[in-house]
């Protein structure tokens, strides 16, 4: 199970760490609890394969360039300020458009969506995106329709999630459609994922 995790400079840390985690757990829950499964093999690709400097500073040295990336069965597209300048980079579209076309599921986090619909996998597909972001992709007109009320949004194999932690959730839910319920809460226990109640100024 090929897990493509795609990269690029300004992107939000958390969109791709968050399902990273979430991916990465499952396979040490699988591990844990010797189950006969197949294991997400989880890789990071960007255009050249170097390091990548995301939105807060984090580097992260891409494992794969676009050209020599194994075949993905899931890819995820984070969002961040570089989906504004990815989405009129025709490589990395390209790069989006080729592997969708073999991949069971294609995923984005936040604007990442933004990226999924210029190169064609969400185009006149409902999708979502960072509570901030709605109104721009609403007035690009390219989406069936843009969601504001929910954490993720499917429309047939395309899964689009809100902003940044909502990838953590969109991640659970496709572990859980991809292998099982009972291996999604597991993975959510491992990680003690436990997003309610939200943050309190007293406690």
């Amino acid at each position: 199970m090929n897990i493509a995790i795609v990269l690029f400079d300004d992107a939000e840390e958390l969109d791709f760490v968050g399902p990273w985690e979430v991916f990465t757990m499952a396979g040490n829950v699988m591990d844990f609890q010797k189950l006969p499964l197949e294991k997400p093999h989880v890789f990071t690709v960007s255009e050249t394969g170097g390091t990548v400097r995301c939105a807060k500073g984090m580097r992260v040295i891409a494992d794969h360039s676009f050209a020599d990336a194994p075949r993905a069965d899931l890819i995820l597209v984070p969002g961040g300020q570089g989906t504004r300048r990815e989405a009129s980079n025709p490589v990395m579209l390209d790069y989006i458009a080729e592997a969708a076309k073999t991949a069971t599921w294609v995923t984005s986090v936040c604007t990442g969506s933004l990226l999924l619909t210029v190169a064609g996998p969400a185009k006149g597909k409902a999708v979502t995106t960072h509570w901030g972001y709605i109104p721009q992709l609403r007035e690009r007109g390219e989406n069936a329709v843009v969601r504001d009320d929910m954490r993720f949004v499917r429309d047939g194999n395309v899964v689009t999630s809100a902003g940044v932690s909502a990838g953590i959730d969109m991640a659970l839910w496709l572990v859980g459609q991809i292998w099982s319920p009972d291996l999604a809460r597991a993975t959510q226990k491992g990680m003690e994922y436990e997003p309610a109640p939200p943050y309190q100024a007293m406690v």
